[in-house]
């Protein structure tokens, strides 16, 4: 919500563009196609949002390149941002082409809009410079949250000097908060940071995830029901579709898919990763993820699945 603020007071212009199944917090205009906990109670939208909210809320398929040149064509010049989960994980986890958001770099740019990346999942798990490090891209601004807390709440948003200086006390665009620079979330986020970096965190993670790959593509692989996963760092996501990661995003969430989330929860929860029940939500690896545990990872995958088979 801030920096969508920040970037509108920058640009001086009013439209967002957003992507199905994109999630970006709760804020009214934000709440159209935002996968989440909207997609696991089968809903788009949010109730109580009135339409004037979201009218200057544009939303597009993932990975629709011919959309995103025909939205900009025609309405580029009135775009204050476009922004994205440079690796959605809010309806499935849905791998993005580097060659996609390379191209919301380049539209972007040319069209005098800001780029944002919402790293808020993505941010310090896939690398120390989240996804926009890892894919070589570089947002005007990013959010980041949950990892740098360290288990407490904590969100930030950054960009470059240009852009910042507009907010508030020195500049003209509001933003506060209650809990804004808490001093104990943000002891325990640079102690996390801290953590990271001095104990090799992203190389640790590597090894785990590893594990965890061969755990559950063992785990999966053993019945006869078609299960796919889809894995991007220490992120990873058991899928009933077809083979690859649904790419355009939003989705119908059947009974089947809640069935099979809340029967693997349970060995994913067991193996030293955080597995969301809603089947729309990937799992997480810890550092806590030993050799060990990724082999009962996948005896108890495949126990779990012969329940529902």
């Amino acid at each position: 919500m801030s920096a969508i603020r920040v970037a509108r007071a920058f640009t001086g212009r009013d439209l967002i563009v957003k992507f199905a199944g994109c999630y970006h917090g709760h804020a009214d205009h934000l709440l159209v196609a935002a996968g989440s906990g909207l997609a696991t109670f089968g809903r788009p939208s949010s109730a109580g949002v009135p339409e004037g909210f979201t009218a200057c809320t544009r939303v597009l398929p993932l990975d629709d390149e011919a959309a995103l040149q025909e939205l900009f064509q025609r309405e580029g010049a009135h775009i204050a941002a476009l922004i994205i989960e440079p690796l959605p994980a809010n309806h499935g986890l849905l791998p993005q082409r580097r060659e996609f958001l390379t191209r919301l770099r380049e539209l972007t740019s040319a069209h005098g809009a800001l780029l944002i990346f919402d790293e808020v999942i993505s941010g310090f798990r896939l690398a120390r410079g989240g996804a926009a490090q890892l894919f070589g891209i570089a947002p005007d601004l990013a959010t980041f949250g949950k990892v740098i807390g360290g288990g407490m709440p904590v969100g930030a948003f950054g960009g470059a000097r240009c852009i910042m200086a507009r907010l508030a006390p020195d500049g003209d665009t509001y933003q506060a908060g209650t809990l804004s620079g808490n001093p104990v979330a943000m002891a325990a986020g640079l102690a996390t940071l801290q953590l990271l970096q001095r104990e090799s965190g992203w190389e640790r993670l590597a090894g785990a995830r590893r594990g965890a790959r061969a755990a559950a593509e063992t785990g999966a692989g053993a019945g006869e029901l078609s299960v796919h996963l889809v894995r991007v760092g220490s992120l990873f996501w058991m899928s009933l579709h077809e083979a690859g990661a649904p790419a355009h995003g939003c989705r119908v969430v059947g009974t089947r898919d809640g069935a099979f989330c809340r029967v693997v929860s349970r060995p994913c929860s067991s193996a030293a990763s955080t597995c969301h029940r809603p089947p729309t939500r990937p799992c997480f690896l810890s550092l806590a993820q030993q050799q060990r545990r990724s082999h009962a990872l996948a005896q108890a995958l495949r126990e779990a699945l012969a329940e529902i088979e």
